[in-house]
Parts: structure tokens; C-alpha cells; sequence
């Protein structure tokens, strides 16, 4: 089987080094290749990949994994239409809303391919490929045995596409959201004087969380993907609008996260250090 990853960012390159068995090879493409993006063609390199010269190359593979930001999962596939045959699949892992996934199983089905929507349920390491998914569309059957041979920890969420990311999109909202209120309320005690207080306020009332452990992992998470956050969170907001409900609450989690990625992880230090580095970037950024 030849195994083809259209994205090769900290996702795609999880499942690639997960999947070592000696009858896989592997064919990757990425966007950012063409901006000379040395660190991810090394990265291709040193896993044993082909590196596709442009996206056509993935013409080759069986399976497809389309692992791009939130933004861009449709943008990207387009111009794979036209390369892609019957009996290929593409499983689009993309933190992305339903009413996209199935916009995009719309446009690979009649290019004549099929296509999986694989709901990614927690952070792909230390796990990797292993990480638990969840699968959903007319494929899902068919592929969960084909997948759990290969490792991976899949379970079936319905036979549209768009059952899988519906789980993980309402996930998210109270994922990314906990991150963005727990970095928004420490950056703003700092702000106000108050940081000792709040600090001990929240580990006695939140023992369970396991505090300043709790928040040195918030502050790294969204330090570090903030920007691939935020675009998982407009799509989320897209989700929660068209159920009617407040999409702006999933909006304003994607401002915080992408205002803490904008200040980028930075040299590793302890909690106090980082969230006044953090502050200082916010408040001149705001300037």
C-alpha cells in the first residue's frame, strides 16, 4: 500500500512515524515546500518519504491523508480533483465543520474517489498514529478493519460525513476553550496585580487540575499552536452557528488563541517567566 499525505505538518508526521511496517511506503506533499521550507523536506526525508513534486504526485498513493489548517482542508484539495481515481480514498483528518467535511466528500466522490471523515479525538503524540479517531461515511465500514491492522484506535460515529468532526468540533469548544480561559484569566491577573491571589485561588478551588502544572501546559499549547487553534475554532463557530446557537463565544476562543500564537512558545522557562513574556508581546501587540 502506498500511503500519501497531502500536508506534512505535526499531525501528518505522527501517523507517518507510527506507521513502520515494512509493506507501507509513502508519497507526501506539502505547500509550504515551495517556499523552501528546509526543516519540513529534512523532516520528509528522515522518515523515508517520496516527495512529491507537486500535488499530482499524490495521484499515486491509495489512501490520501489531507492533514492542512483548518482554513485551507477544501482550498487544498481542489486541485487533487482531477488526479484522483476510483478506488482511492481520501481521509480528511481536519479539525474542520461538518457542513465542510461533506462539502469535501461531495467534490472527491465525484471526482470518482471515496472519502472518510477521521475525527482526530486527542493530541497525536505521544501516541501517534494510535491516538484514538473516530470514522464516519459511507467508507467507514470497510475501512475500520483495514485501519485497525495498521494500529490505529478507530471507532465508527455514523455513516455521514460530518458525524465524526460534529464529535470533535463540540470537543474542541470546551478543549480550546478551557485552554483560552485559563491564559486569558492568569495574563489578566498578572495585568492587574493580582496573580499570587488568583493563582492560589484557582489551586485551591481546582485542586484536581493540578496546578501551576495546569497552566504551564495551557501557556505551551497555545503558544505553540495557537494559529492552527484559531482556524479549528472559526470552524467550530460555523458548527455552533448553524445549530443555531453562539458561535460567537467559539469566535472569541479563536481571537485569545490566536493572539497567544502570535507570541510563539519562546525559550522554555517556568510559569511566571512565560506569562511575562506573554503579557509584554499581548500589550505591545495592542499598542
Amino acid at each position: 500500500m502506498k500511503i500519501g499525505f497531502l500536508g506534512y505538518g505535526e499531525a501528518a508526521r505522527a501517523f507517518h512515524e507510527g506507521l513502520t511496517r515494512h509493506d507501507l511506503t509513502f508519497i507526501t506533499y506539502d505547500i509550504q515546500l515551495a517556499h523552501d521550507n528546509d526543516e519540513m523536506r529534512a523532516a520528509m526525508q528522515a522518515n523515508g518519504a517520496e516527495i512529491a513534486q507537486s500535488i499530482s504526485g499524490l495521484g499515486e498513493a491509495d489512501w490520501i491523508f489531507s492533514a492542512v489548517t483548518a482554513d485551507q482542508s477544501l482550498i487544498a484539495v481542489e486541485p487533487l480533483l482531477p488526479n484522483l481515481r476510483q478506488g482511492q480514498v481520501l481521509i480528511d483528518i481536519n479539525s474542520v465543520s461538518p457542513g465542510r467535511k461533506k462539502e469535501t466528500a461531495a467534490a472527491v466522490e465525484a471526482a470518482g474517489a471515496g472519502y472518510l471523515d477521521m475525527a482526530v479525538m486527542a493530541p497525536v503524540h505521544p501516541k501517534k498514529h494510535q491516538t484514538p479517531v473516530l470514522l464516519a461515511g459511507q467508507l467507514a465500514d470497510r475501512l475500520l478493519p483495514e485501519l485497525s491492522a495498521l494500529g490505529f484506535c478507530a471507532e465508527i460515529a455514523g455513516k455521514e460525513p460530518g458525524a465524526a468532526t460534529a464529535i470533535k468540533m463540540v470537543r474542541s469548544l470546551f478543549v480550546k476553550g478551557l485552554e483560552a480561559i485559563a491564559v486569558e484569566a492568569l495574563l489578566a491577573a498578572r495585568a492587574s496585580g493580582c496573580y499570587e491571589e488568583i493563582l492560589s485561588s484557582l489551586s485551591a478551588s481546582y485542586p484536581g487540575l493540578g496546578w501551576p502544572q495546569f497552566a504551564e501546559y495551557q501557556f505551551e499549547r497555545t503558544t505553540r499552536h495557537g494559529g492552527r487553534r484559531a482556524a479549528e475554532m472559526r470552524e467550530c463557530a460555523t458548527t455552533l452557528n448553524a445549530l443555531g446557537l453562539r458561535g460567537a463565544l467559539a469566535g472569541e476562543i479563536a481571537a485569545v488563541q490566536e493572539c497567544m500564537g502570535a507570541c510563539g512558545p519562546g525559550p522554555a522557562m517556568d510559569l511566571d517567566r512565560t506569562i511575562s513574556r506573554v503579557l509584554a508581546l499581548r500589550l505591545k501587540a495592542d499598542e
